[in-house]
C-alpha cells in the first residue's frame, strides 16, 4: 500500500504521501496514550482499593464513586446519578439503599415531582469522601514526588486534560464546596 501511495503521490506533489504516513503515527500515538492511561488507571485503582480497605465504612469502589459524584455535582435524581455512573437505575437504587443504611447519603422525594427521588450526600458521607481524598492524595503525592519538576508539570497537564475530557469537576473546586 505504501508503494502505491508513493507512486500515486508523485502526481500530487507528495501531499497525499505526507497525509497517509501521518495516519499510522496518529494511530500509534493514540494506542500508546491509551495503554499509558490504562496502566496509570491500574495504579490509581490500586491506591483507591487500598485506601477503601482501610476505611471503617467498608464501601465498594462503585459506592465510593456515587459518593464522589454527589459530593462534586450536588443533589441528583436516581435517574441522573445512574446515567452519570453508567448503571441501571434499579442497580443504583440497591447501591443507594446500602449507602443510606450506612448514613452516607440521604434520600427524599422531590418537591417538584413526587415520583422523583433526590439523593444528597450526608455530612458523614461528606466526611468520608474528604478523608478518602486526603488518604489518596497522600499516597499519590508520595508517588509523584519521585519525578523531577518538569515531569510533574507534564503529569499535571496530561491528567488535567484527561479530567477535562471526562467532565470531572476539579478537586480544588470540590474542596471549596463548589458543585457543577
Amino acid at each position: 500500500m505504501l508503494f502505491y501511495n508513493v507512486c500515486y503521490d508523485t502526481s500530487m506533489n507528495g501531499r497525499r504521501a505526507d497525509r497517509d504516513r501521518a495516519k499510522p503515527e496518529r494511530s500509534d500515538a493514540l494506542d500508546a496514550a491509551t495503554d499509558a492511561v490504562l496502566l496509570a488507571s491500574r495504579v490509581l485503582v490500586g491506591i483507591a482499593a487500598q485506601s477503601l480497605a482501610a476505611t471503617e465504612a467498608q464501601i465498594t469502589l462503585p459506592q465510593y464513586r456515587a459518593l464522589v459524584v454527589l459530593g462534586t455535582r450536588g443533589a441528583q435524581t436516581v435517574g441522573t446519578l445512574a446515567d452519570t455512573l453508567g448503571i441501571h437505575p434499579s442497580t443504583l437504587t440497591r447501591l443507594c439503599d446500602r449507602l443510606i443504611a450506612k448514613r452516607l447519603i440521604d434520600r427524599e422525594t422531590s418537591p417538584e415531582n413526587r415520583r422523583e427521588v433526590i439523593l444528597t450526600l450526608s455530612e458523614p458521607g461528606r466526611a468520608l469522601v474528604r478523608a478518602e481524598t486526603a488518604s489518596r492524595r497522600r499516597a499519590i503525592r508520595k508517588l509523584v514526588a519521585r519525578f523531577d519538576h518538569a515531569t510533574q508539570q507534564e503529569i499535571s497537564h496530561a491528567f488535567g486534560a484527561l479530567a477535562d475530557a471526562a467532565g470531572e469537576v476539579p478537586h480544588h473546586a470540590w474542596k471549596l464546596g463548589w458543585t457543577a
